[in-house]
C-alpha cells in the first residue's frame, strides 16, 4: 500500500499563507496539471483509490485537478490544514510586517501562538493525531491513496515517520510545490 503525499501547487504571492483561502496562481495550476498527468499516465501502476485533501483552497484546487484527471473522489480533511496563523491568515506581507514585525513561524516558541491562532505545539498535536487516524483508515482499506496538503503538515509527518522530535525550527524534508512523496506501508490486514 502506498500513500502519495503531494504538497499543493504554487499559491498567489505576496500574502501570508496559513489558513488563507487564497488559491493557486497560474504556475500552481500548471504544476497541479503536471501532477495530474503523472497520475493519469501511470494509473495502471499507481492504482489510486482515493484522494484526501486539506480543505484550504490551494490544496483543494490541486486535489480537484488530480481528481478530474483520474476520476477518483476527494475527501476533505480539515485537520490536515496548514498551521492556523490567526490574524495573519491571507494578510498582505507588507501589512503583516507592519502590524506583526518579526512574527514568523520559525521564530515562535513551542507554546507561543499566532494572534488568534495556533502554537507549534498545538499544530504538531493536531497533525500527529490526524495522521495516526488517517493511517489506521487507509491501512485498513489497503489501497493506494493521495494526500494533498501543506509544507508544514508534511514536515510534521516526516518527523513522525523518522521518529524524531518535532520542532518548528527544523526542516525534516525538502518539499517543493506539487512534489510527490511516495511512502510504502504494510497493510494492517492479516493476509
Amino acid at each position: 500500500m502506498y500513500i502519495y503525499i503531494v504538497r499543493h501547487g504554487h499559491e498567489i504571492d505576496g500574502f501570508r499563507g496559513g489558513w488563507s483561502q487564497l488559491g493557486l496562481d497560474d504556475i500552481g495550476i500548471l504544476q497541479a496539471k503536471n501532477i495530474a498527468d503523472f497520475f493519469k499516465e501511470n494509473y495502471v501502476n499507481v492504482k489510486i483509490s482515493s484522494i484526501y485533501s486539506s480543505d484550504l483552497n490551494r490544496a483543494l484546487q490541486t486535489a480537484t485537478i488530480i481528481s478530474n484527471a483520474i476520476d477518483v473522489p476527494i475527501t476533505t480533511i480539515k485537520n490536515f490544514r496548514e498551521v492556523n496563523n490567526g490574524e495573519l491568515s491571507g494578510m498582505p506581507n507588507e501589512i503583516a510586517s507592519e502590524l506583526f514585525p518579526n512574527l514568523f513561524w520559525k521564530r515562535l516558541d513551542w507554546e507561543q501562538k499566532y494572534p488568534n491562532g495556533e502554537s507549534p505545539k498545538e499544530f504538531y498535536t493536531r497533525i500527529k493525531n490526524e495522521w495516526e487516524l488517517f493511517l489506521r483508515t487507509v491501512k485498513a482499506n489497503n489501497q493506494n491513496v493521495v494526500l494533498v496538503t501543506h509544507g508544514g503538515v508534511i514536515q510534521i509527518i516526516f518527523s513522525l515517520l523518522r521518529n524524531v522530535a518535532y520542532s518548528n525550527k527544523n526542516n525534516y524534508i525538502s518539499v517543493g510545490c506539487c512534489d510527490i512523496i511516495k511512502i510504502e506501508f504494510e497493510s494492517s490486514l492479516n493476509t
